[in-house]
């Protein structure tokens, strides 16, 4: 029995132009999960979960209602999608446990994620959150104050400093669980961020990057492979050009020479490929990059892209 980390995006569960709705995101996390349910029989297995869709549109609500109720900082509002997404994730895998006859416990963790206050991020924000705009919209935003940047040809989004993780404060709670057999969703949305100050823990306003956190939990508790699930079958060079190469394969010293020459964007695959290179350079053994549909397959090597040293 193997110990795996699975990381699920959050356009995973709330695709791009789709109702922002919780029944949609419900049936959503049925289908992205159905695609594991082998995996989770016969591992020891962690699942985080991305947070963009989500995030965004708790900072919409809160923003909204400024004049009806109190404002909350960005990092409540990554503890909030913690608590909306794991519920939804943690109640379809007891769903499916009994649909599929599996006997094992689950549990969602909120998750806090050490980063130095001192990061160079917040002063230059770089993750996307929240919905996409047209470049019309994204102009209104950006004279309301906000950064706003396009992401990877697909629309305009909203930025907001992305330190890098350090440390996972429950981590030695996640092992634990995992080593009593239960399955854990945690990390969600890259983490709540918190520094030290005077030793203690304070919460400060970013987002962290979901791959990182997940590269920096899969260290932490020894996992033998990390799993991100996104929305392609395949790591590809020249992305959306006519010259796409879809890729099988990839060996660490080519996915940083890759990543170097600019092959996978900041806002979509270049935290995935960064992750894995953090996950193996620290002993892990495989990572695997693919759509839920295909996961099937890319865990018996047939399909998606295996990363390896």
């Amino acid at each position: 029995m193997k110990k795996i980390l699975i990381a699920l995006g959050g356009n995973a569960i709330l695709k791009k132009g789709e109702k922002p709705s919780i029944s949609n995101q419900f049936e959503n996390t049925e289908k992205a999960l159905s695609n594991i349910i082998n995996i989770i029989k016969r591992n020891k297995v962690v699942i985080t979960h991305g947070n963009g869709p989500q995030v965004g549109n708790i900072l919409i609500r809160v923003e909204e209602a400024l004049k009806e109720a109190y404002p909350l900082p960005l990092e409540v509002c990554v503890a909030e999608s913690q608590g909306e997404m794991g519920y939804m994730i943690e109640q379809t895998l007891i769903n499916l446990f009994k649909k599929h006859r599996i006997s094992k416990p689950v549990i969602s963790i909120l998750t806090q994620v050490l980063v130095d206050k001192k990061d160079k991020a917040f002063r230059k924000p770089s993750k996307p959150i929240g919905p996409f705009y047209t470049k019309k919209q994204g102009q209104v935003l950006k004279r309301k104050g906000l950064t706003i940047i396009e992401d990877a040809g697909r629309g305009y989004r909203r930025v907001v400093p992305s330190p890098k993780p350090i440390k996972i404060i429950e981590a030695k709670v996640i092992e634990k669980l995992l080593n009593q057999k239960i399955i854990v969703i945690a990390a969600g949305g890259g983490g709540i961020p918190v520094y030290k100050k005077y030793n203690e823990l304070q919460g400060v306003e970013a987002v962290i990057d979901k791959d990182l956190a997940s590269a920096c939990l899969a260290r932490t508790i020894k996992a033998d492979t990390l799993i991100n699930l996104t929305g392609v079958d395949k790591v590809a060079l020249n992305f959306n050009k006519k010259n796409q190469l879809n890729l099988s394969k990839l060996t660490l010293k080519d996915a940083k020479k890759y990543l170097k020459q600019g092959h996978f964007p900041l806002g979509s695959m270049g935290p995935k490929i960064q992750a894995a290179i953090n996950f193996l350079e620290k002993g892990g053994k495989r990572v695997i990059i693919t759509s839920p549909g295909k996961l099937g397959k890319a865990i018996k090597g047939k399909d998606g892209t295996i990363i390896t040293k």
